[in-house]
């Protein structure tokens, strides 16, 4: 997702938890992290965020075709080799503003 309108929607839509993990993404923007260290940096249990992006699943594609307001990469694009996830600068932005509002 790129549209701020979108992203903001899309954080009203989603659960607290999917909140949290935004929030937790725009904190460092830019920077692709595997699971297990965004999870430890938010005291999260392992595994959770893969429920949580569970759980949002068919919220993006019934609301959004599919589009995150997210950047991911898998395990044979990441250089850590771990799934990654994180927020560009612009995608941050727009949910640091959504907050707002």
């Amino acid at each position: 997702m790129t549209d701020p309108d979108e992203i903001a929607r899309f954080h009203d839509r989603c659960s607290d938890l999917m909140r949290e993990l935004l929030d937790a993404l725009a904190a460092a923007p830019d920077r692709p992290r595997p699971f297990p260290q965004i999870e430890d940096a938010m005291g999260w249990p392992r595994r959770r965020i893969a429920s949580v992006l569970g759980g949002v699943f068919r919220l993006r594609m019934t609301e959004f075709g599919g589009r995150r307001p997210y950047r991911f990469q898998d395990t044979r694009q990441s250089v850590s080799g771990r799934w990654e996830l994180w927020m560009d600068a612009a995608q941050a932005r727009a949910l640091r503003a959504a907050q707002r509002d």
